[in-house]
């Protein structure tokens, strides 16, 4: 698929179909993950990626009860790993750990619709519940949540400001 298809067609979707995604396909949407940029090029950013229904219906509840995620194939949590940038970057590596975590998420749904997968960017959840629940370690924090499967939705583009919100040389 070319990108300029791949971003049009891109949804948020929270529905999908019970059927688990082929190892080959989540190590493509992994590997999409790791070939987004990073500052410094040290890759400020880590996956943890969720299969076990019961570690999934647990963060669920850390995500304020969007259960929907519970019927993807996988849930894949993105997390900024402040400590690996901040060894070179001081204060401004919680900034590119960040930007690091966010360029791989989008990296990997790009991959996903490629695919033929849905995903959902997922931001709203318990932040210290789902460090608990994986056991993340200090300087790592959870960026996105995302859960990934074949969809059993189609929905409509919704609009978009776009031009109102550019501003050419200065505010």
């Amino acid at each position: 698929m070319e990108v300029a298809k791949a971003i049009e067609a891109r949804r948020s979707i929270r529905r999908y179909v019970d059927k688990e995604i082929p190892d080959g396909m989540l190590r493509q949407v992994l590997h999409a993950g790791h070939m987004a940029p990073s500052a410094g090029n040290l890759e400020g950013r880590d996956f943890v990626i969720i299969k076990d229904r019961s570690v999934k219906e647990l963060l669920c509840m850390a995500a304020l009860n969007q259960y929907f995620m519970m019927n993807a194939s996988v849930c894949i949590v993105v997390c900024a790993n402040v400590g690996r940038s901040s060894s070179r970057y001081g204060k401004r590596g919680e900034l590119f750990a960040l930007q690091d975590a966010s360029a791989s998420i989008m990296n990997m749904m790009l991959m996903a619709q490629d695919l033929g997968l849905g995903t959902c960017w997922v931001g709203a959840f318990n932040e210290p519940a789902v460090t608990q629940l994986l056991g993340l370690p200090q300087g790592v924090r959870p960026v996105a949540l995302l859960p990934i499967g074949y969809p059993d939705e189609s929905p409509d583009a919704r609009p978009r400001m776009g031009k109102e919100f550019e501003h050419w040389e200065r505010w």
